[in-house]
């Protein structure tokens, strides 16, 4: 009996002696694993994690909002506003001219080749009237009619009983990944282009506190700046502004030497009729830019393509006058300034992101909802990462599974890569990382293996 005991302590030891073998080949086989990523943090608060817990509206701003709303008795008004989301979220880009022209062309073509296949002589005249009419025709059927919003004070309760909350959630978002990945950041002045219900100053404000000193609300329509103001004094007119030093505009500030620490543009973009506005503007906010420049927009396919083209245009175009040499660099969501691979696979999809947050208290507003949206951050100077990392994006929800987690992530070699991430090849404290990860966070780049890796072609 004493000699069956001292048999299997000897074999408990022996396996416990190859387990830290095992363990250190694998940190050998992975220097990666020696770099201090976690700068300190456990890992479920790991560096690259930016997502944030279910949001709630600030009270004052949900307070202010649900007396506006009270007030105005809105016919219909979870009906209106239900719709209004439909349809904001369904709007695509403005057709531009030559694409028309490029079209008609087509169309024209391709009637006169059938035309001219029917037997016997033709009234080239008439059947150049008839393709005429049929072009014009099909254009009107085929092409999307874009046309500008214009709010009016009902329609701006509306908006706010629809996008108030939504909108708050994916911008307070996208300022966050500033905030955790630039500590020392604090701006001190804000210009925020289309603001809107001034959405942009409460998640800002949330973010930074008292430190922001002036901020420019700029929005052509003059009843949404009067909600805005409502808004931000408790819907009484007689208050003082829960935030201070807040100032609305109905244009862009004329010197183009004027910059403001933060500069952002959240579901704008897509209200302007067309490429050279929407390239106009972007070139104007970032020449506007001190630190950092924040896109936000809608998580469809069209609003991830006007993203990308702004990016393109900051990257590729160089203004004949630059006040500030600094030139743009892509802060987040990509991990690269290459193409982006999803607009480069045959299917294309968004590059989009989820916030979870909880709606205004109205009628049909029941329990969380969900934020789906696009962003894009650009900036003059790099916050400082950890030497030897890389990192790459997750781009779609963490799979969790048995000694394994499944991660579909944007590398920064622009490439989209599906991963099966383990504790033995990729490390520990990369595998735990990964398993308290999740889709919109950044993940320490991990080496590729054979039997690990698979493309996003699949």
């Amino acid at each position: 009996m004493a000699s069956r005991r001292y048999g299997a302590c000897i074999l408990y030891h022996k396996a416990a002696v190859v387990r830290m073998m095992c363990r250190g080949m694998s940190t050998t086989a992975h220097p990666e694993s020696q770099v201090d990523f976690l700068k300190g943090k456990v890992h479920k608060k790991h560096p690259g994690v930016t997502n944030l817990k279910t949001l709630r509206l600030p009270e004052e701003l949900q307070t202010a909002a649900w007396s506006i709303i009270h007030r105005a008795q809105v016919n219909r008004l979870s009906d209106q506003s239900q719709s209004l989301t439909n349809f904001l979220w369904s709007r695509k880009r403005a057709i531009d001219d030559f694409t028309l022209r490029q079209q008609a062309l087509s169309l024209e073509r391709e009637l006169w080749k059938k035309a001219l296949e029917k037997s016997g002589e033709i009234d080239e005249q008439m059947v150049e009237d008839r393709i005429r009419r049929k072009v014009i025709s099909e254009l009107k059927r085929t092409t999307y009619h874009w046309t500008p919003m214009k709010y009016d004070e009902e329609l701006g309760v509306v908006y706010m009983a629809a996008r108030l909350a939504g909108g708050y959630a994916a911008v307070r978002r996208a300022v966050n990944e500033i905030k955790k990945r630039d500590p020392s950041f604090a701006p001190q002045s804000l210009l925020d282009f289309g603001s809107g219900l001034g959405t942009v100053v409460w998640a800002s404000h949330s973010c930074w506190g008292d430190t922001l000193k002036e901020m420019v609300c700029v929005d052509s329509s003059g009843p949404m700046n009067i909600l805005a103001e409502r808004l931000l004094k408790g819907d009484d007119e007689t208050a003082e502004p829960h935030i201070k030093h807040v100032y609305f505009r109905q244009f862009l500030p004329v010197s183009p030497k004027v910059q403001f620490d933060l500069v952002t543009a959240a579901f704008t973009l897509s209200e302007l009729p067309n490429v050279q506005e929407r390239e106009e503007a972007v070139l104007t906010l970032w020449r506007k830019t001190s630190s950092y420049l924040v896109l936000v927009e809608n998580g469809t396919k069209e609003g991830h393509q006007i993203l990308m083209e702004a990016r393109n245009t900051l990257l590729t175009k160089q203004e004949k006058i630059l006040h500030d040499t600094r030139p743009p660099s892509v802060f987040a969501p990509c991990p690269h300034e290459l193409m982006c691979p999803k607009l480069a696979s045959e299917h294309i999809t968004p590059c989009n992101f989820l916030q979870v947050y909880e709606p205004l208290p109205l009628p049909k507003h029941h329990g969380h909802q969900t934020e789906k949206f696009s962003y894009l951050i650009l900036t003059r100077t790099q916050p400082e990462e950890t030497e030897g990392v890389e990192w790459a994006r997750l781009i779609a929800p963490v799979l969790r599974r048995t000694r394994h987690v499944h991660c579909r992530m944007c590398c920064p070699d622009g490439q989209l890569e599906h991963l099966v991430v383990t504790a033995r090849k990729h490390s520990r404290d990369v595998y735990r990382c990964a398993r308290n990860s999740d889709w919109g966070d950044r993940l320490p780049i991990i080496p590729q293996v054979d039997d690990d890796v698979q493309t996003d072609s699949e």
